[in-house]
């Protein structure tokens, strides 16, 4: 068994119980991210995996070898966090291969795993320079440096490209892809950025209040959600939701019929691509735009309607006016379908 497994793994901080008896396989060489919102648990199960949060129940497997009991330095596994935390007073090269000086590491062997690390990560010209000579992303580079020299098991991301402006997090979101197919080696990787997620994972794994919502590939969370709390979390824009009711196979909302359905469905979800407008008096629903929002290649018109706002997302090279009528037609394949407790139809 390689990998790491988490069996009925659960956290509690006294009388609360922040994990719930999660269960997953990561497969060895996976790339893997945690999504939700904030305080559903991600960190702190990532942290578990380190070994830096105790496990208070369940157990925690790294190649087949339960380590739930076991302290961070023998599991194998290295860390990058949010913040870079390099030594000032040292050179990058000193900063990378720092862990395996103070392992006893011979210097031969630790300038020839600095200089492999710096060649990957493009940071050779860089090394004899200090980190307040650097920019953002190339400190980042450094401190997923300093993992590589110690040849770890696993790969751990903790928000790692928070403190970065956007033009780096694209940066280094390529970095840490390239990286990733370089090393082959398994990545856990915590973010609250979908695009993050959904570029960069081979899975991804949905939290919230502390339990597993969904795991899948980004295409399968974005075309089949098994809930709702999924189908409006993952995808920007988020996913519409209508709410009305299945009469006959026929969806109610808005007093009108929108399209047929299974079922049972009580909550309508479709993406804003899924939408085409056309004639209002060729729509079973029809309202007026009163937001546009112009990006370029796209147009997203949020058109107020009896069943509230719906954002529809169009060809940029359109123009439209606030307060235009609109007709809206659902794409019937495209659409998502979920009964009363929000579980997918």
């Amino acid at each position: 068994m390689s990998g790491l497994v988490l069996k009925s793994v659960e956290k509690w901080y006294g009388e609360t119980q922040v994990i719930k008896g999660i269960d997953l396989e990561i497969a060895d060489g996976e790339l893997i991210i945690f999504v939700g919102p904030s305080g559903c648990g991600k960190s702190t199960l990532l942290r578990m995996i380190a070994g830096l949060e105790e496990t208070s129940r369940g157990e925690v497997f790294i190649n087949g070898v339960d380590m739930t009991s076991q302290p961070p330095a023998k599991r194998g596994l290295a860390m990058v966090f949010q913040s870079y935390a390099l030594y000032p007073h040292m050179s990058v090269g000193e900063n990378m291969g720092f862990s395996l000086k103070s392992a006893g590491v011979p210097k031969a062997e630790i300038a020839t795993k600095v200089n492999a690390a710096a060649d990957v990560l493009k940071l050779t010209h860089l090394l004899d320079r200090r980190p307040k000579d650097l920019s953002g992303g190339q400190r980042q580079r450094v401190a997923i440096g300093r993992s590589i020299v110690r040849e770890p098991t696993a790969f751990l991301f903790d928000e790692p490209l928070s403190n970065l402006d956007a033009a780096l997090r694209v940066e280094m979101r390529h970095e840490i892809a390239k990286l990733h197919s370089r090393l082959d080696k398994t990545m856990i990787y915590v973010t609250h950025d979908q695009v993050e997620a959904m570029t960069l994972a081979d899975r991804i794994v949905v939290l919230q209040g502390g339990v597993i919502e969904q795991v899948g590939s980004p295409r399968e969370l974005y075309e089949r959600p098994q809930n709702l709390f999924v189908a409006q979390f993952i995808g920007s824009p988020k996913m519409n939701i209508i709410g009305g009711d299945e009469v006959d196979g026929h969806f109610l909302a808005g007093g009108a019929a929108l399209l047929g359905v299974p079922k049972g469905v009580c909550h309508l979800g479709v993406r804003p691509e899924s939408i085409e407008l056309v004639e209002p008096s060729d729509a079973s629903l029809s309202g007026t735009i009163d937001v546009i929002e112009y990006l370029g290649s796209d147009n997203f018109l949020f058109v107020d309607t009896p069943v509230g706002l719906i954002n529809v997302r169009c060809d940029g090279k359109r123009q439209f006016k606030v307060g235009q009528s609109v007709g809206l037609s659902f794409l019937y394949e495209q659409c998502h379908f979920f009964d009363n407790n929000g579980q997918r139809v």
